[in-house]
């Protein structure tokens, strides 16, 4: 055993027995090497910091139990390492329990789609006054227009109702679009 070693090993026992001067060297000594550490794991000044803090705070409180077979600073970044997991723990515990919560809050805040009764009643005039622009055109062109757009029928749906090629049907719905919005510019 070199006079380093025994220095620190004189240095713990002191510390062991309470005394603060030799608590405040165990500091000096393995700050760096705990911060360095914890720098290195975490990329974060501050997490880096709170950590070494808590892990001298833990260390000094637990001093008795430490094994003089051991080296000291491998003890100091064991608990180090083990604080810096729990704290990832409870950040990951609480991002879940924010994104849980995150979950149920947009479940209120979903908004009511639904239309008001002052929604219905100006729908219900749009499509009075559309209805009223539809029976403007030609019967086969209102019949192709209310197959397609009340009835919500495909093409082919059109085309075998009425019997007549796809194509037709096509060009119908074309022609009735086109005539339909020119009566309501017109109006």
């Amino acid at each position: 055993m070199n006079k380093a070693e025994n220095n620190l090993l004189e240095t713990i026992a002191k510390a062991k027995a309470g005394n603060q001067i030799a608590f405040s060297t165990l500091l000096d000594s393995f700050w760096n090497d705990v911060y360095g550490f914890q720098l290195l794991r975490t990329k974060n000044e501050n997490d880096a910091e709170d950590i070494t803090i808590q892990t001298f705070s833990k260390a000094f409180d637990k001093i008795n139990t430490f094994d003089e077979n051991y080296e000291f600073g491998t003890w100091l970044v064991a608990i180090s390492k083990n604080l810096h997991v729990d704290l990832i723990r409870k950040r990951k515990k609480n991002i879940l329990a924010e994104l849980e919560a995150g979950k149920n809050s947009e479940v209120h805040k979903v908004a009511d789609e639904s239309p008001s009764a002052e929604d219905n009643l100006i729908i219900e005039q749009n499509l009075a006054t559309l209805l009223g622009h539809i029976k403007k055109l030609k019967p086969h062109y209102q019949k192709v227009i209310n197959l397609r757009y009340f009835n919500e029928m495909s093409y082919t749906e059109i085309a075998n109702e009425l019997n007549e090629p796809i194509n037709n049907i096509k060009v119908k719905l074309l022609r009735a679009k086109k005539l339909l919005a020119e009566i309501i510019t017109t109006k």
